[in-house]
C-alpha cells in the first residue's frame, strides 16, 4: 500500500515528500497511522551525518498514532489502540539490558538497518532510528510501540517518544537534581523545555535557562525558568552572579557543542554535576587540565535518552500530565503538515528553526 513519506535520499541531501510502498506488518510487527511527529534536531543529525544512519531512509523517531494492523504473535496492542513510537527499544538480554541499563542497549538500533519499504521505483528505503515517523503510516518491531497512558491526547503524545523522556530523565535520572537545588539548563529547544519542566517538578530553587536567542525567554519561563541568560562569552559568570557566585548545583547540557559543554562546566558550583545531553560531532573537542578536574571536584557525564527506561517512566510522566504539572503544549512553537518538514529542517539548518510538530 502506498503512503506519503518524506524521504531523505542520500547524506546531506534535501528531505523529498514523495510516496513509498509499504508492506503489510509481518510476524512481531505493527503497522500505524501516525497523528503527530515531532521535528527534532537529532533528525537533523542524522540527515547531515553527524549521526550515521543508512540511506535511503525515512527519518522521524518520535512519534504516535493509531494502529492499523498487526503481525502474527503481537498481543499487548491490537488495531485502533494508541501508541507511542519507541525509536530505543531494549532487547533485555545484551550486557546493558541485563544491568538494569536498557537506554545503552547495544542491540536497541538493530532495526535502522533494515529494509522496511520501497519507493514507488523499487529502491530499498530504511527506516531511520527504527521508525520512520515523517510518513502518514509505518511498519514497526513490536517492542516499538508502547500503548499511549490513559489522559494523554495522541498527538501531544508524540512528544513523549524522545524530548520529554531525554529532558525529563536528563533532571531525574542522570543529574538527579533534588529538592532546593540549582540548575542551569543549556539550549532551549524541545529538550531542553523538557528539561526546565523536569527542574520545575524537581523542586529547584533557581532555575536558569540559557539560549543564543533571546526570543526564547518567553517559553523558557513558561516552562520552569527563573532566569534566563542569552548566551556569550560572559555565560558562566553571570550564572555565578546568579548563584552567589558559586555555580549551579546541576547543569543540563542540550546543545552538542564543545564551547557549551565547557560553558556548562565552568557554570557548575565545586562539586557540582555537569550532564551532557546534546548530541555533538566528532570535530567537537572539549578540553579539561588535570589540575581543573582535582579541584573542582565536579562530576561530568553522558546521558543517553534520559537514562530512561519508556515502559517505567511514560506512565510517571502521564500522571504529571493529567496533575497539570507537564504541559506539552509549551513544547511545541510551530504545527506544521508532512509538507512542511523539508523547510523546518531548513530553518534548522540556518539556526532558525523552533520545535516543530507534524500534524497527519
Amino acid at each position: 500500500m502506498a503512503v506519503r513519506a518524506a524521504v531523505l535520499p542520500a547524506i546531506g541531501s534535501p528531505l523529498e515528500i514523495t510516496g513509498i510502498d509499504l508492506p503489510d506488518p509481518g510476524p512481531g510487527q505493527v503497522r500505524v497511522r501516525l497523528a503527530a511527529a515531532g521535528v527534532c534536531h537529532s533528525d537533523l543529525s542524522l540527515s547531515d551525518g553527524t549521526m550515521r544512519v543508512p540511506v535511503p531512509a525515512v527519518l522521524g523517531h518520535e512519534g504516535a498514532g493509531t494502529v492499523v494492523s498487526v503481525g502474527e504473535g503481537v498481543a499487548h496492542v491490537a488495531p485502533g489502540d494508541g501508541v507511542v513510537l519507541n525509536w530505543a527499544p531494549s532487547c533485555g538480554a545484551c550486557h546493558a539490558c541485563s544491568l538494569g541499563e536498557v537506554w545503552l542497549c547495544a542491540d536497541a538500533l538493530t532495526g535502522a538497518a533494515a529494509v522496511y519499504a520501497r519507493t514507488t521505483d523499487g529502491t530499498d528505503l530504511h527506516p531511520g532510528l527504527n521508525v520512520a515517523a515523517f510518513a502518514e503510516e509505518t511498519v514497526v518491531s513490536a517492542s516499538c510501540v508502547l500503548p499511549v497512558p490513559d489522559g494523554v491526547p495522541l498527538t501531544d503524545a508524540a512528544l513523549l517518544g524522545c524530548a520529554v523522556l531525554t529532558g525529563y530523565g536528563a533532571v531525574h535520572h542522570s543529574a538527579r537534581v533534588r529538592q532546593g537545588e540549582t540548575v542551569a539548563v543549556f539550549g532551549v529547544g524541545g529538550v531542553g523545555l523538557s528539561a526546565l519542566q523536569a527542574a520545575r517538578i524537581a523542586g529547584a530553587s533557581k532555575i536558569v535557562a540559557v539560549d543564543v536567542s533571546a526570543e526564547k525567554e518567553e517559553l523558557a519561563r513558561v516552562a520552569g525558568a527563573t532566569d534566563y541568560v542569552v548566551a556569550s562569552d560572559a555565560t558562566a559568570r553571570e550564572i555565578r552572579g546568579l548563584t552567589g557566585k558559586q555555580g549551579v548545583d546541576v547543569a543540563i547540557e542540550c546543545a552538542g557543542r564543545a564551547v557549551t559543554i565547557r560553558t556548562a562546566w565552568d557554570s557548575t558550583r565545586r562539586g557540582g554535576r555537569t550532564t551532557v545531553v546534546g548530541i555533538g560531532g566528532k570535530d567537537q573537542q572539549v578540553t579539561f587540565n588535570a589540575l581543573e578536574i582535582f579541584h573542582w571536584g565536579r562530576t561530568l557525564s553522558g546521558c543517553v535518552y534520559g537514562n530512561s527506561d519508556p515502559a517505567r517512566d511514560l506512565p510517571v510522566l502521564a500522571g504529571h500530565i493529567r496533575a497539570g504539572r507537564l504541559d506539552l503544549s509549551a513544547l511545541v512553537t510551530e504545527h506544521i503538515s508532512l509538507d512542511g518538514i523539508p523547510a523546518a529542517f531548513e530553518n534548522m539548518l540556518a539556526g532558525r528553526g523552533g520545535r516543530a510538530l507534524v500534524v497527519f
